[in-house]
């Protein structure tokens, strides 16, 4: 563990630093992010030994009880804080709060305007889902030498405005461990392959957890969640009509489940509450 001061000069221990995470991809040695969204996830990922937790800014603190030692970055999803100000505002409430790092998929220039205070920031480039309908939808980008150079662009743009590192979602694997060479970015990969410094998977998907929808096919599931919770939802089903057949027969509550007044005190209450 390190000791580290965080924004907000609490002293704290830390399972990695940024300066541990620059030094580890220029060592070549692989590190792990998983997302969590809440202080049981947060605690199941931290247990494991996963380098790196990210989260919600709005979940952070709920995310951290969960993992007090881990290296967190705090996202600031782009509708939850849109102007500079709400931005700006954001980002200092949540590293004051703790966070090591936050990511925002805004302007290059909101990037160095976190940077410029002194904040550890990330950016988000290649397939960035809100953006997806520039793309004809959302797909792997990259596979082209235009498409791969438009993202090296981004990536030292970034570098310019501060940030450490960005998150690259869905880049042509071979595009990536080429245009990473020319790029001092710690790059979190997320379904862009090996060519990252950090494998970055979703929580949920992990677990197996994803439903409703189709993994995508970056993602790999080591376990089987999903079905469990459905096992788990029709025995809550079954216990809660338990429950309101029994209070409509009258089967519950019964002496099992109430107490009575001690001897003698129901007929003085009675007695009272004749001439009440």
């Amino acid at each position: 563990m390190k000791k580290i001061y965080t924004f907000g000069h609490e002293q704290v221990e830390r399972n990695i630093t940024v300066g541990d995470i620059i030094s580890n991809k220029s060592d070549n040695i692989k590190m792990t992010q998983v997302t969590s969204a809440n202080q049981e996830e947060a605690s199941i990922v931290a247990d494991q030994n996963i380098d790196m937790i990210i989260t919600g800014s709005d979940w952070y603190e709920d995310v951290r009880k969960g993992a007090p030692n881990t290296f967190i970055t705090a996202a600031l999803f782009a509708g939850r804080f849109i102007t500079n100000e709400e931005i700006l505002r954001g980002a200092f409430d949540v590293m004051m709060k703790g966070a090591d790092s936050v990511l925002t998929p805004r302007s290059f220039d909101v990037v160095e305007m976190l940077a410029k205070e002194g904040m550890q920031v990330q950016g988000h480039v290649g397939m960035v889902p809100s953006m997806a309908t520039k793309y004809g939808g959302i797909r792997t980008v990259g596979k082209t030498a235009d498409e791969a150079l438009s993202i090296l662009k981004d990536m030292k743009r970034l570098e310019d405005a501060g940030a450490f590192g960005a998150e690259v979602e869905c880049v042509a694997e071979d595009a990536l461990i080429e245009i990473k060479k020319h790029t001092s970015l710690v790059i979190n990969s997320l379904g862009s392959g090996s060519g990252g410094d950090v494998m970055f998977l979703f929580f949920e998907d992990i677990c197996g957890e994803t439903s409703g929808i189709k993994m995508p096919r970056h993602a790999k599931s080591w376990g089987n969640g999903q079905e469990i919770k459905d096992k788990l939802n029709k025995e809550r089903s079954n216990a809660i009509k338990g429950f309101k057949d029994d209070v409509g027969s009258g089967k519950f509550p019964n002496n099992d489940h109430t107490v009575e007044m001690l001897p003698g005190e129901k007929d003085v209450l009675l007695e009272r509450l004749d001439s009440f």
